[in-house]
C-alpha cells in the first residue's frame, strides 16, 4: 500500500514539474520572440534559433536535474524505512528518475520553441 501510494505521489509531482517547465519555457520564449524574430530576419540557421530558445531552459534542467539527484538521495533513506525491501541508495532507480525528468523536460521545451520556430519573422517584427 505504501509502494502505491508514493507512486502516485511521485507522478502527481512528475506531472506538476512537466507542467512547470513547459510554463518557464513558454514564457521565456514568449519574451524573447522579437529577438528570435530579428535573428531569423537576419539569415540566421534554425538550429541557431533553436539554440537560443532553448539555452536557458536547458540550463535550469540541468541544474534542477542535478539538485533532484542529491535530495533523492538523501531521501532514499527516509524511503527505505517506508517501504519494505528497498534499498537507500539504487542507482538504477536514481539513474532512471533523472533520465526520465530530464526527457520530459526536453519535450516540455522543444514545444514552445518549435512554435517560435514556425512564426514569419515579418510579423514579429511588425508587433508592438
Amino acid at each position: 500500500m505504501a509502494t502505491v501510494s508514493l507512486g502516485v505521489l511521485g507522478l502527481m509531482g512528475a506531472l506538476l514539474s512537466v507542467t512547470e517547465i513547459f510554463g518557464m519555457a513558454a514564457y521565456s520564449v514568449s519574451k524573447r520572440l522579437r529577438e528570435l524574430g530579428i535573428r531569423m530576419a537576419l539569415g540566421a540557421q534554425r538550429r541557431e534559433v533553436l539554440g537560443t530558445a532553448l539555452g536557458r531552459a536547458l540550463t535550469l534542467l540541468g541544474i534542477g536535474s542535478a539538485a533532484g539527484l542529491g535530495l533523492g538521495v538523501l531521501a532514499s533513506r527516509v524511503l527505505a524505512f517506508v517501504v519494505y525491501e528497498a534499498t537507500p541508495r539504487d542507482p538504477v532507480v536514481l539513474a532512471g528518475v533523472v533520465a526520465a525528468m530530464t526527457l520530459l523536460g526536453l519535450v516540455a521545451t522543444w514545444i514552445p520553441a518549435q512554435r517560435a520556430l514556425g512564426l514569419d519573422p515579418l510579423v514579429l517584427l511588425r508587433e508592438e
